[in-house]
């Protein structure tokens, strides 16, 4: 269990580094699904990472970036319809 929640870690870690990395090089923009999905599913792992680790306040944090990303992908399909 423990090194399936470190490398579900790193991934979270790439996925969000990785977008960002990505924007801000201009390759992804902010408003793609790729970008909001990497930082959905990044902000999910690392949520499930903290928690193991106890480290409440980073688990705070990557909840919020899951609501935010949530939210992006709600109002992207909203556009869509």
């Amino acid at each position: 269990m423990s090194y399936f929640v470190e490398i579900i870690g790193w991934i979270g870690a790439v996925l969000i580094v990785g977008a960002y990395f990505l924007n801000i090089n201009g390759r992804l923009n902010s408003s793609s699904p790729v970008y909001i999905i990497s930082n959905l599913f990044g902000g999910i792992f690392f949520t499930i990472n903290t928690l193991v680790h106890h480290a409440y306040p980073s688990m705070i944090v990557n909840i919020i970036w899951v609501f935010i990303a949530v939210g992006a992908l709600l109002k992207k399909n909203k556009q869509v319809n």
